[in-house]
Protein backbone atom coordinates (compact mmCIF):
# COMPACT_ATOMS: atom_id res chain seq x y z
CA UNK A 1 0.00 0.00 0.00
CA UNK A 2 1.35 3.38 -0.61
CA UNK A 3 -0.49 6.80 0.11
CA UNK A 4 -0.46 10.25 -2.14
CA UNK A 5 -2.38 13.26 -2.06
CA UNK A 6 -5.25 13.90 -4.58
CA UNK A 7 -6.76 17.19 -4.85
CA UNK A 8 -6.10 17.91 -1.26
CA UNK A 9 -7.45 14.42 0.24
CA UNK A 10 -5.08 11.59 1.74
CA UNK A 11 -5.13 8.84 -0.51
CA UNK A 12 -4.53 5.00 0.00
CA UNK A 13 -3.49 2.47 -2.74
CA UNK A 14 -3.43 -0.72 -2.87
CA UNK A 15 -3.74 -3.75 -5.74
CA UNK A 16 -2.24 -3.38 -9.08
CA UNK A 17 0.52 -4.45 -10.26
CA UNK A 18 2.98 -3.99 -7.08
CA UNK A 19 0.25 -4.23 -4.18
CA UNK A 20 0.67 -0.49 -4.61
CA UNK A 21 -1.75 0.48 -7.35
CA UNK A 22 0.79 0.29 -10.10
CA UNK A 23 -0.31 -0.42 -13.41
CA UNK A 24 -3.49 0.78 -15.55
CA UNK A 25 -5.97 -1.83 -14.54
CA UNK A 26 -9.13 -1.16 -13.18
CA UNK A 27 -9.90 0.91 -10.47
CA UNK A 28 -12.21 -0.03 -7.48
CA UNK A 29 -12.81 3.49 -4.91
CA UNK A 30 -14.35 3.17 -1.80
CA UNK A 31 -15.39 6.06 0.89
CA UNK A 32 -15.81 5.22 4.64
CA UNK A 33 -18.00 6.57 6.70
CA UNK A 34 -18.68 8.67 9.41
CA UNK A 35 -16.11 8.53 12.56
CA UNK A 36 -14.12 6.03 10.82
CA UNK A 37 -10.70 6.28 10.30
CA UNK A 38 -9.04 6.40 6.62
CA UNK A 39 -7.77 3.04 6.49
CA UNK A 40 -10.93 1.50 7.52
CA UNK A 41 -12.03 0.14 4.06
CA UNK A 42 -8.67 -0.92 3.31
CA UNK A 43 -8.86 -4.69 4.28
CA UNK A 44 -11.39 -5.53 2.14
CA UNK A 45 -9.32 -5.29 -0.93
CA UNK A 46 -7.84 -8.73 0.44
CA UNK A 47 -10.83 -10.20 1.00
CA UNK A 48 -13.01 -9.34 -2.11
CA UNK A 49 -12.70 -11.57 -5.27
CA UNK A 50 -11.99 -9.62 -8.34
CA UNK A 51 -9.86 -9.77 -11.37
CA UNK A 52 -5.82 -9.37 -10.34
CA UNK A 53 -4.18 -5.89 -11.22
CA UNK A 54 -7.75 -4.59 -10.55
CA UNK A 55 -6.41 -1.59 -8.63
CA UNK A 56 -8.10 0.31 -4.82
CA UNK A 57 -8.38 3.46 -4.08
CA UNK A 58 -9.63 4.71 -0.54
CA UNK A 59 -9.77 8.40 0.01
CA UNK A 60 -9.39 9.43 3.48
CA UNK A 61 -12.37 12.35 4.49
CA UNK A 62 -10.86 16.14 4.86
CA UNK A 63 -13.03 16.33 8.37
CA UNK A 64 -11.11 15.16 11.66
CA UNK A 65 -13.67 14.62 14.49
CA UNK A 66 -12.42 14.16 18.31
CA UNK A 67 -14.42 11.22 19.15
CA UNK A 68 -12.09 9.84 22.12
CA UNK A 69 -10.64 6.74 20.08
CA UNK A 70 -7.96 6.84 17.22
CA UNK A 71 -8.29 8.51 14.36
CA UNK A 72 -11.89 9.25 13.34
CA UNK A 73 -12.75 11.16 10.14
CA UNK A 74 -16.53 12.58 8.29
CA UNK A 75 -16.95 13.64 4.93
CA UNK A 76 -19.52 16.13 6.72
CA UNK A 77 -20.78 16.90 10.82
CA UNK A 78 -23.54 14.66 11.35
CA UNK A 79 -26.67 16.21 14.29
CA UNK A 80 -25.62 13.67 16.86
CA UNK A 81 -28.17 15.52 19.43
CA UNK A 82 -30.99 15.08 17.02
CA UNK A 83 -29.94 11.74 15.99
CA UNK A 84 -30.16 10.42 20.26
CA UNK A 85 -33.59 11.97 20.51
CA UNK A 86 -35.63 10.51 17.27
CA UNK A 87 -33.74 6.82 18.89
CA UNK A 88 -35.12 7.51 22.66
CA UNK A 89 -38.80 9.12 20.98
CA UNK A 90 -38.80 5.77 19.10
CA UNK A 91 -38.82 8.17 15.59
CA UNK A 92 -37.61 6.34 12.33
CA UNK A 93 -35.13 8.65 10.65
CA UNK A 94 -36.57 9.98 7.36
CA UNK A 95 -33.14 11.66 5.36
CA UNK A 96 -34.87 11.28 2.15
CA UNK A 97 -36.24 15.25 2.88
CA UNK A 98 -32.86 16.61 4.19
CA UNK A 99 -29.83 18.40 3.09
CA UNK A 100 -27.04 18.47 5.39
CA UNK A 101 -25.75 21.57 6.18
CA UNK A 102 -22.43 20.16 5.28
CA UNK A 103 -23.04 18.30 1.98
CA UNK A 104 -22.20 20.94 -0.35
CA UNK A 105 -18.67 21.49 0.44
CA UNK A 106 -18.31 17.64 0.69
CA UNK A 107 -19.70 17.65 -2.65
CA UNK A 108 -17.54 20.51 -3.70
CA UNK A 109 -14.44 18.76 -2.26
CA UNK A 110 -15.19 15.29 -3.72
CA UNK A 111 -15.87 16.54 -7.11
CA UNK A 112 -12.83 18.17 -7.05
CA UNK A 113 -10.81 15.49 -6.23
CA UNK A 114 -12.36 13.18 -8.94
CA UNK A 115 -11.40 16.32 -11.53
CA UNK A 116 -8.14 16.12 -10.40
CA UNK A 117 -7.52 12.61 -9.61
CA UNK A 118 -7.03 11.54 -13.76
CA UNK A 119 -4.18 14.03 -14.05
CA UNK A 120 -2.37 12.33 -11.54
CA UNK A 121 -3.09 8.93 -11.95
CA UNK A 122 -3.72 6.82 -14.69
CA UNK A 123 -7.75 6.66 -14.62
CA UNK A 124 -10.26 5.69 -16.87
CA UNK A 125 -13.82 6.24 -15.33
CA UNK A 126 -15.02 3.75 -17.38
CA UNK A 127 -13.72 0.94 -15.86
CA UNK A 128 -13.79 2.54 -12.28
CA UNK A 129 -16.34 0.92 -10.06
CA UNK A 130 -17.31 4.08 -7.21
CA UNK A 131 -19.40 3.41 -4.41
CA UNK A 132 -18.44 3.48 -0.15
CA UNK A 133 -20.13 2.21 2.96
CA UNK A 134 -22.71 4.62 5.28
CA UNK A 135 -22.15 8.47 4.77
CA UNK A 136 -19.28 7.44 1.85
CA UNK A 137 -21.79 5.27 -0.08
CA UNK A 138 -24.20 8.16 0.46
CA UNK A 139 -21.77 11.02 -0.60
CA UNK A 140 -20.52 9.05 -4.00
CA UNK A 141 -24.30 8.42 -4.81
CA UNK A 142 -24.53 12.34 -4.80
CA UNK A 143 -21.18 12.73 -7.04
CA UNK A 144 -22.57 10.25 -9.10
CA UNK A 145 -25.95 12.00 -9.98
CA UNK A 146 -24.10 15.31 -9.73
CA UNK A 147 -21.62 14.53 -12.34
CA UNK A 148 -21.45 12.67 -16.24
CA UNK A 149 -18.23 10.76 -15.60
CA UNK A 150 -18.93 6.85 -17.42
CA UNK A 151 -18.66 5.02 -14.26
CA UNK A 152 -19.05 1.27 -14.41
CA UNK A 153 -20.78 0.71 -11.45
CA UNK A 154 -22.09 2.00 -7.98
CA UNK A 155 -21.53 0.61 -4.83
CA UNK A 156 -24.01 1.52 -1.77
CA UNK A 157 -23.31 -0.47 1.23
CA UNK A 158 -25.49 0.72 4.25
CA UNK A 159 -26.62 4.05 2.75
CA UNK A 160 -29.86 5.80 2.55
CA UNK A 161 -31.83 7.91 0.34
CA UNK A 162 -30.48 11.96 0.73
CA UNK A 163 -31.81 15.16 -0.33
CA UNK A 164 -34.73 13.73 -2.32
CA UNK A 165 -35.13 16.79 -4.15
CA UNK A 166 -31.94 17.34 -5.47
CA UNK A 167 -31.23 13.62 -6.56
CA UNK A 168 -34.29 12.36 -7.96
CA UNK A 169 -34.77 14.66 -11.04
CA UNK A 170 -30.74 13.71 -11.84
CA UNK A 171 -31.24 9.77 -11.36
CA UNK A 172 -33.29 9.46 -14.83
CA UNK A 173 -29.53 10.62 -16.88
CA UNK A 174 -28.10 7.71 -15.25
CA UNK A 175 -30.07 4.93 -16.60
CA UNK A 176 -28.88 1.55 -17.10
CA UNK A 177 -25.83 2.41 -14.48
CA UNK A 178 -25.40 -1.11 -12.56
CA UNK A 179 -26.00 -0.45 -8.69
CA UNK A 180 -24.93 -2.99 -6.01
CA UNK A 181 -26.66 -1.87 -2.56
CA UNK A 182 -26.61 -3.69 0.76
CA UNK A 183 -28.18 -3.23 3.99
CA UNK A 184 -29.09 -4.48 7.20
CA UNK A 185 -32.86 -5.06 8.21
CA UNK A 186 -31.82 -3.60 12.11
CA UNK A 187 -29.21 -1.03 11.39
CA UNK A 188 -30.14 1.36 14.07
CA UNK A 189 -27.76 3.78 12.33
CA UNK A 190 -29.39 4.32 8.30
CA UNK A 191 -32.76 2.57 8.87
CA UNK A 192 -33.37 -0.06 6.03
CA UNK A 193 -36.56 1.97 5.02
CA UNK A 194 -34.03 4.71 3.87
CA UNK A 195 -32.21 2.33 1.91
CA UNK A 196 -35.63 0.82 0.11
CA UNK A 197 -36.73 4.33 -0.61
CA UNK A 198 -33.30 4.75 -2.52
CA UNK A 199 -33.23 1.65 -3.99
CA UNK A 200 -37.09 2.15 -5.38
CA UNK A 201 -36.12 5.53 -6.59
CA UNK A 202 -33.13 4.40 -8.42
CA UNK A 203 -35.15 1.52 -9.77
CA UNK A 204 -37.83 3.47 -10.64
CA UNK A 205 -35.44 5.96 -12.98
CA UNK A 206 -33.87 3.09 -14.71
CA UNK A 207 -30.54 2.09 -13.14
CA UNK A 208 -30.05 -1.12 -12.47
CA UNK A 209 -29.94 -2.19 -9.17
CA UNK A 210 -28.89 -5.11 -7.43
CA UNK A 211 -30.06 -5.52 -3.99
CA UNK A 212 -29.17 -7.20 -1.09
CA UNK A 213 -30.96 -7.25 2.17
CA UNK A 214 -29.18 -9.06 5.42
CA UNK A 215 -30.64 -9.75 8.98
CA UNK A 216 -27.97 -7.66 10.77
CA UNK A 217 -27.16 -4.07 11.28
CA UNK A 218 -24.96 -1.18 10.31
CA UNK A 219 -21.93 -3.13 8.50
CA UNK A 220 -20.46 -5.27 5.84
CA UNK A 221 -20.96 -9.04 6.68
CA UNK A 222 -19.01 -11.73 4.56
CA UNK A 223 -21.78 -12.89 2.52
CA UNK A 224 -22.71 -9.36 1.02
CA UNK A 225 -18.40 -9.39 0.29
CA UNK A 226 -18.61 -12.95 -1.39
CA UNK A 227 -21.59 -10.72 -3.50
CA UNK A 228 -20.26 -7.82 -3.84
CA UNK A 229 -16.99 -9.41 -6.18
CA UNK A 230 -19.15 -10.95 -8.44
CA UNK A 231 -20.43 -7.88 -9.12
CA UNK A 232 -17.18 -5.76 -10.02
CA UNK A 233 -15.88 -8.70 -11.95
CA UNK A 234 -18.98 -8.37 -14.06
CA UNK A 235 -18.10 -4.50 -14.64
CA UNK A 236 -14.77 -4.84 -15.95
CA UNK A 237 -15.26 -7.76 -17.79
CA UNK A 238 -18.76 -7.13 -19.22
Amino acid sequence: MREVSVGGLKVRLTGGVDGQGGGDGPLVMLLHGFGAPGDDLVPLADVIDIPAKTRWLFPEAPLSLNMGFGDSRAWWIIDFARIQEDREAGRIRDLSIEVPQGLALARERFLAFLKELPKQLPIDYKKTVIGGFSQGAMLTCDAVLQTDYPFAGLVQLSGNLLAQAVWEPRMPKRKGLPVFQSHGTQDDVLPNIGAERLRDALTQAGLAVEWHSFRGGHEIPEAVLRRLGPFITKRFRG
